[in-house]
């Protein structure tokens, strides 16, 4: 496999780790449960990162790295649950805030134009 997986890859990738199992992939709402636990984890070792509460001395070092795998991994395991193409619901998403937000923000170009006119 190469180093970067498109999001079909890691779909059939978590497809053909969860088939070996007899239990097969949680249902919705035990998945939102997991979804939102890993989320939790992630959020924790930011807070650690970045924020002001500091990490216990008998805590174990996670990295950001394996935080965001894990949301990852989970995402696709609810997506292929509820057989979802992550690829065409990501292009869903990205169209919606393409066409939503396209101004809302200030564009590099134009902060870039204020500045040499300051």
């Amino acid at each position: 496999m190469s180093d970067t997986l498109t999001t079909k890859q890691m779909q059939e990738r978590v497809d053909r780790y969860i088939s070996q199992f007899k239990e097969g992939y949680f249902s919705p709402l035990s998945m939102m449960a997991r979804m939102s636990e890993e989320v939790g984890e992630l959020a924790r070792e930011v807070n650690h990162f970045y924020g002001e509460k500091p990490k216990k001395s008998s805590e174990e070092e996670k990295s950001l790295e394996e935080e965001f795998g894990d949301v990852v991994f989970v995402l696709t395991s609810f997506a292929n649950s509820l057989d979802i193409d992550l690829s065409e619901a990501f292009d869903r998403s990205m169209s919606k805030i393409e066409t939503r937000d396209k101004n809302r923000w200030t564009r590099v170009t134009e902060r870039s134009n204020q500045d040499e006119t300051n």
